[in-house]
């Protein structure tokens, strides 16, 4: 069974606001208020990121960063910190990336793990939701789950939902 993501993940509020400037953009609630906007090729399209001529190190690590997204990213988490998130897995093998702009910069990785299982701390994506105040609820092993992150298998299928 696969698995994959990308996604960018903060409160409903904020995303609201991004979402406000890029007009493809799906705004999807998860649990605990926050929300997620699928990086879909119609939201990484609708971007413009016009003079952005190569990755930074922060985006060099996400395989669907555009050129300048970080810049966006930066400003956007002046309202609150917003998490960058990326995962492939097939067949128990794969993938994960996350970030996490706060206060303009970036605040936390990009974390990377090709590894199961995850270190004690946790798997980059968890570690991010972590950063962005996400807290395990009774029942859930991890913040990816207590989030709903494993709801929908796919970005496609969390457009879908938005």
């Amino acid at each position: 069974m696969s698995y994959e993501l990308q996604a960018l993940i903060g409160t409903v509020e904020l995303l609201t606001v991004a979402a406000a400037e890029v007009p493809a953009a799906r705004v999807v609630p998860l649990a605990q208020g926050l929300a997620l906007i699928p990086a879909t090729p119609a939201f990484l399209s609708a971007l413009r990121l016009d003079g952005a001529e190569r990755k930074s190190d922060g985006e060099a690590a996400f395989a669907w960063h555009p050129a300048g997204l970080e810049l966006r990213l930066a400003a956007w988490s002046k309202a609150g910190p917003i998490a960058c998130v990326e995962a492939e897995f097939f067949g128990g093998t794969g993938a994960q990336c996350a970030a996490v702009w706060s206060d303009g910069r970036l605040d936390l990785g990009p974390l990377t793990s090709a590894f199961e299982p995850f270190p004690p701390e946790g798997s980059p994506i968890s570690r991010a939701l972590r950063r962005i105040g996400v807290r395990t609820e009774a029942g859930c092993p991890d913040e990816f789950e207590t989030v709903g992150l494993h709801a929908h298998r796919s970005t496609d299928a969390w457009a879908a939902a938005g």
